[in-house]
Order: structure tokens, then C-alpha cells, then sequence
């Protein structure tokens, strides 16, 4: 009979359980939080349902329960307390790897048979003991545990789950939600290391999109706008999303709402006054100030 172990990738150590789980829980938490402020979380009376930000990625554990009994052991390697079967297990959840300087708990494998090869990490792990001894030593342990399901390497991590600090989500919006890479001006454009600068003369960003199909049903049919929100280019060029009408004005643009794919906002020189008249046009929605 196959059982349930756990293979240490860094050193190929094999921790077996002394008996199958009874089940297993399997939990997936997506990628999505309540859209929020830096002043707290973003709703309003007159809605039904908070407003969600998709931040991509997320979560998947695993969740088992596992028994340890002294006197399922074979009577020559026997031992006296049950947490001498148990302690190999409690290691995993230590911070005992390293990764980049920084110490982590080890990355380790759910074997069972042919259908379980889960690479993560043990998240957290408790212990019931019962039928001590006279002595003191407990003969039986329940052991619970909860796994993090991880990447194996950061080179089999898809391409669009990895970002730059270009590309540093903020609390204004959701990860991504501009699609704005950050880059210099120069010819030489090449990307900054620090893409909110406020009031960093240069800085530039190029509009691309959120993602919002243009089809049948959607206001933006037949427009080509990239249905970007103007607040958070302010936020990416500027470092703030309040400046957003100086911005405007610096790139004349006349209606922050009309965005096309590919548009190049760049930052006004430091010390631009800020605009006294609002822009012509449609005045910008959606939350912006």
C-alpha cells in the first residue's frame, strides 16, 4: 500500500505518515479582494455587492489529518512518545531553507501513490496528543496540517503572474488594471526601476488597455478607447491619483475618458502649477476626484 509522504526538494529527504489520511481538503482561494482606499474600503449605500478588485492569482491548500499510533510500529523500532514519529513533520514548518539570503521553510512534495505530486509548503501544522503513559510520554497523536500549494521554480511561473516593480499594484486600484508599462523617455527607453516618481520630469507611461472586450453590449463599441481610468495613470507617472487635471492639461488632453490605446502620458516638469479651470469636455467619472 502506497503512503501519503513528503519529499524535501532540497534534499530529497522522504517523511512518511504512518497512516493514510481519511480525507483530504482541498481549498482555492482566488485572486480577488474588496476594492478599497487608502482612507479604508471603497462602497456606497446604494449598492447590493461590494465592488471586487481581480488582482490575478491566488491560493490553493491542502488540508489533512493524519494519526500517529506507537503501537502500529513494529515492536524492534518501537518508540516511547509518539512525537518522535511526529517531529520530522514539525521541521517542515520551520524556517529552515533559504532563498535569496532570506530564510523560508523548505519547499517539499505531497506523494501519495500516482495521483498526489503537489509541490508547496507546510503552513501550519498542530498536534492532539492522548494515551499518555504513567510517565508522562504520549502513545498517539493527531496531527493536522495545512499545505500552500507553490510554484516549483520561479522559471515555471507563467509570464503574466510575474511583475516588475514597473508594474507594482497600488492601493488606488487593482494589480494591473491600467496596463501601463513604465519606461523613459529618452531614446534610449528603457524601463524605470521606479515607476511612481512624483513629479519626476520624463517619466512617461503608454496606455494599453484594462481588458475590456469591445463588442456587442459594451459602451465602448466601435470607439477604440482604452477604457483606461485617468486617476490611476496619475497615479502611475505621479505617484498620486489627485493630481489627475494637471496631468491632463500638461498632455492636452481634453476628455480624460476618451483615452485610445497606445496614448504616452508624460509627467509635467516638478513645480508645474496645477490647473485653475477644469478641463473642457466631459468631466471624468468613475471615481476619479
Amino acid at each position: 500500500m502506497e503512503r501519503v509522504a513528503f519529499l524535501v526538494d532540497a534534499t530529497g529527504e522522504r517523511v512518511d505518515c504512518l497512516l493514510n489520511p481519511e480525507t483530504v481538503q482541498v481549498n482555492r482561494l482566488a485572486g480577488v479582494r474588496v476594492r478599497g482606499t487608502a482612507a479604508g474600503q471603497l462602497t456606497g449605500a446604494g449598492l447590493s455587492d461590494d465592488p471586487l478588485v481581480f488582482t490575478g492569482g491566488g491560493r490553493t491548500e491542502i488540508r489533512l489529518d493524519v494519526l500517529f499510533d506507537v503501537d502500529l510500529v513494529p515492536g524492534q523500532s518501537r518508540p516511547e512518545d509518539v512525537r518522535a514519529l511526529t517531529r520530522k513533520l514539525w521541521v517542515l514548518a520551520e524556517n529552515s531553507a533559504q532563498q535569496d539570503g532570506a530564510l523560508r521553510p523548505p519547499l517539499v512534495r505531497l506523494v501519495w501513490g500516482k495521483a498526489w505530486n503537489v509541490p508547496g509548503i507546510i503552513a501550519a501544522i498542530a498536534e492532539r496528543f492522548d494515551y499518555f503513559t504513567p510517565g508522562g510520554n504520549p502513545r498517539r497523536s493527531w496531527l493536522r496540517m495545512r499545505m500552500i500549494r507553490t510554484a516549483e521554480s520561479t522559471a515555471q511561473v507563467p509570464q503574466q503572474m510575474v511583475m516588475d516593480e514597473s508594474q507594482t499594484p497600488t492601493d488606488s486600484g487593482p494589480a494591473g488594471e491600467t496596463r501601463a508599462e513604465a519606461h523613459a523617455a529618452a531614446p534610449a527607453a528603457t524601463s524605470s526601476s521606479t515607476p511612481a516618481a512624483a513629479g519626476t520630469a520624463g517619466t512617461a507611461v503608454t496606455v494599453v488597455g484594462d481588458g475590456q472586450p469591445v463588442g456587442p453590449g459594451n459602451a465602448a463599441e466601435g470607439s477604440g478607447y482604452s477604457g483606461v481610468r485617468f486617476d490611476l495613470v496619475s497615479n502611475e507617472v505621479l505617484g498620486s491619483p489627485l493630481p489627475w487635471r494637471s496631468l491632463a492639461e500638461h498632455n492636452h488632453i481634453d476628455n480624460p475618458l476618451t483615452l485610445k490605446p497606445g496614448t504616452v502620458i508624460f509627467a509635467p516638469p516638478p513645480g508645474t502649477p496645477a490647473p485653475v479651470l477644469p478641463l473642457s469636455g466631459t468631466p471624468p467619472r468613475r471615481g476619479l476626484p
